[in-house]
């Protein structure tokens, strides 16, 4: 169940990048949090690279930084409106995530920030096999989204949270073995790094 604030976020981007900056402050801000996804990776200036569920472009804008090939993706008319006045210098495709307009082994780099958490356990699936279909081989998937928090001291706030922001999706995926699923799904090498008391998860799985 979530309240109207979760409606008016969607709709207020001054209340979504509030909200945002709030919650990121658990691991060091804004630019780190947006960022966490990435450390670690290669990007070049020809590295192909998609932003799965790009939202406004606020980790589009980290990405064109390293890659002058950086798509973003996202199924919402007004988020892709705000992204390409935010960050002019991606392309942009308003799609599903679970049915993408792409060709395979199209990716070496596929970007997710916080969007997981909003699908149905069966949409979910079928996102990470369509990630998997447009990456290269060697390509990887990176992601970061919630996660059942290691450290009691974070459940109170996590759990206010969700309820005033989000719905069962975000519960459901509290219970979600991602790297399980991951490696079902065929990709390699997958990894979860835990941040803020273990409520936020980072994983790099390569195909």
């Amino acid at each position: 169940m979530a309240t109207i604030l979760r409606d008016w976020s969607y709709r207020y981007q001054w209340l979504y990048d509030g909200i945002s900056s709030l919650a990121a402050l658990s691991v060091g801000g804004e630019a780190r949090f947006r960022q966490l996804a990435l450390q670690g990776l290669t990007i070049h200036s020809d590295t192909q690279v998609l932003d799965l569920c790009c939202g406004s472009g606020q980790t589009t804008e980290f990405l064109v930084k390293s890659s002058q090939n950086v798509t973003g993706l996202d199924a919402s008319p007004k988020s892709l409106q705000r992204a390409r006045l935010n960050v002019p210098e991606a392309s942009y495709i308003e799609a599903f995530a679970e049915e993408m307009p792409f060709a395979d082994n199209l990716f070496d780099v596929v970007h997710t920030s916080v969007a997981l958490h909003e699908m149905q356990p069966q949409q979910l699936r079928k996102i990470i096999n369509e990630v998997y279909r447009v990456l290269k081989p060697g390509g990887v998937f990176t992601l970061v989204d919630f996660h059942a928090p290691t450290n009691p001291i974070f459940w109170p706030g996590v759990s206010v949270f969700l309820l005033l922001f989000e719905t069962e999706t975000a519960w459901e995926l509290l219970k979600t073995d991602l790297v399980e699923l991951l490696a079902k799904t065929g990709f390699a090498a997958s990894k979860s790094t835990l941040y803020a008391g273990g409520s936020l998860q980072v994983i790099q799985a390569s195909k």
